[in-house]
């Protein structure tokens, strides 16, 4: 079997880092720790533009240190049509002219859905054919604490939509805290799979708010007790080669202590490159 991650493709993800941690320092984190790629959240992307960072300063700085910007986060309730509405219109917009500016490849959705399955799925799909026409792949990501809860609750949902450019974004976190299904995982066609999520934690949770442990106690892949082998081992039998994200959210260490949490995750990055 082949690398599990590529370090040609393998991407930061924005919420390694605090929400607003500098453009600079993100990219330089990225470059020093092997990462090719970032991943950049909306809502920053944004503040970056309003205060005239965007777009030279930040093509500029992505050229300085070689790094792609790859995934564009996040847009709500299944888009514009959904329960996201005009939030996420708005986003939409913004997330357009990125990948028009930067050549981005992946978009990341997530619910609430609050719709029957049928309507869910138009929604789902009316957002993949607008990002289709950017470029864009789109990964639903499904998440416990709401109504698309697991991987079968948003295959549903993607399979009824049926768009090329349509799949699953693969969370090891929401996998494991949530139905923890392997078999379901594995189950997947690797052409559904369009992200991949990769961090590690505790079996049993640090907080009992769920949304709050997930931003708070994550760690790097390795370093806690989650089965990230049989996890990127049940991913990659589906056939899927999509990047992996390392979207490791530690806000109770990590966003204090940038340096040391990214190279950490660097370290995971090199030993999963490493092994066969």
């Amino acid at each position: 079997m082949s690398a599990w991650v590529d370090p040609a493709t393998t991407v930061l993800s924005h919420f390694s880092l605090a929400r607003q941690h500098p453009i600079d320092d993100r990219i330089r984190l990225a470059a020093t720790n092997g990462f090719s790629s970032i991943g950049l959240y909306v809502g920053h992307y944004q503040q970056l533009l309003d205060d005239g960072e965007a777009p030279g300063r930040v093509r500029e700085l992505l050229a300085e240190h070689g790094v792609r910007l790859a995934e564009i986060e996040v847009i709500p309730g299944l888009g514009a049509d959904g329960a996201g509405g005009e939030r996420a219109a708005a986003f939409e917009a913004t997330a357009y002219a990125m990948a028009d500016t930067f050549g981005c490849r992946y978009l990341q959705v997530i619910g609430p859905a609050n719709l029957p399955l049928a309507e869910a799925a138009q929604a789902f799909g009316a957002l993949c054919d607008r990002a289709a026409d950017h470029g864009l792949v789109v990964g639903l990501e499904f998440l416990p604490f709401n109504d698309i809860a697991t991987v079968i609750d948003a295959r549903h949902i993607v399979e009824t939509a049926d768009r090329p450019n349509g799949g699953i974004c693969v969370d090891i976190w929401h996998h494991e805290r949530g139905l923890a299904d392997l078999d379901a995982i594995a189950a997947l066609p690797g052409e559904l799979i369009t992200g991949i999520q990769l961090n590690d934690g505790s079996k049993v949770p640090q907080n009992d708010d769920y949304y709050t442990d997930c931003l708070a106690n994550r760690c790097a892949p390795g370093e806690g007790e989650f089965d990230v082998a049989g996890f990127l081992t049940a991913v990659r039998a589906t056939g899927s080669t999509v990047p992996v994200s390392f979207e490791v959210c530690n806000s109770v260490y990590g966003w204090a202590h940038p340096d040391e949490h990214i190279a950490s995750l660097g370290r995971a990055l090199a030993a999963l490159t490493a092994r066969p």
